[in-house]
């Protein structure tokens, strides 16, 4: 189903700049966003973070293919920081993210999706691992397994390798259509 049957043309669309709002709003949509480096929505603080889509050499080759990538961080005075890292893999400013806004919950797309051969685009096991020791109080979310067509992880596999390294108090692989509470 395409985006134009899914969502009421006058839904608010939140896009990370200028080309994507554009891009939206060419599929007829009237309500869209864009992003500014801090948002404050109905006392919910919205902050666009950095990442990258890649590695260095992937972005040199693939930049306008792969296109911009961009996580927010949800800050709420009665609730627990909550980061969502987006298309990225482990790199200095996702590093830079958890130091900066320490969050308490951190939602990373972690199938190791694949270009050129075997280089990464998202996060994979290894990236995982990065972010579970860089964030050593917070629970981490592993998503996106088997929902992207070069998604080299699954679910069993991200499980096993965190039961192999004694990370699975703190990191979930959730199943579709599975939620959590962390009230």
């Amino acid at each position: 189903m395409s985006l134009n049957n899914r969502y009421p043309k006058t839904c608010c669309f939140f896009t990370q700049h200028e080309k994507d709002a554009q891009s939206v709003r060419s599929a007829g949509f009237n309500n869209v966003r864009v992003l500014n480096e801090t948002n404050n929505i109905d006392g919910i603080t919205l902050i666009k973070t950095p990442g990258q889509h890649g590695s260095n050499h992937v972005l040199k080759e693939m930049k306008e293919l792969l296109g911009d990538v961009s996580g927010i961080v949800f800050k709420h005075p009665d609730e627990k920081t909550l980061y969502i890292a987006g298309d990225t893999v482990w790199c200095r400013a996702v590093e830079d993210n958890l130091k900066k806004y320490n969050p308490d919950i951190i939602i990373v797309n972690s199938c190791d999706a694949k270009v050129i051969g075997d280089e990464s685009i998202i996060m994979g096991k290894q990236d995982v691992f990065e972010v579970y020791k860089a964030a050593p109080s917070a629970t981490v979310i592993a998503s996106h397994m088997e929902a992207v067509n070069h998604a080299t992880v699954s679910r069993k596999e991200m499980r096993e390798f965190l039961h192999e390294n004694g990370m699975t108090q703190r990191v979930l692989v959730p199943e579709d259509g599975e939620s959590y509470n962390f009230a």
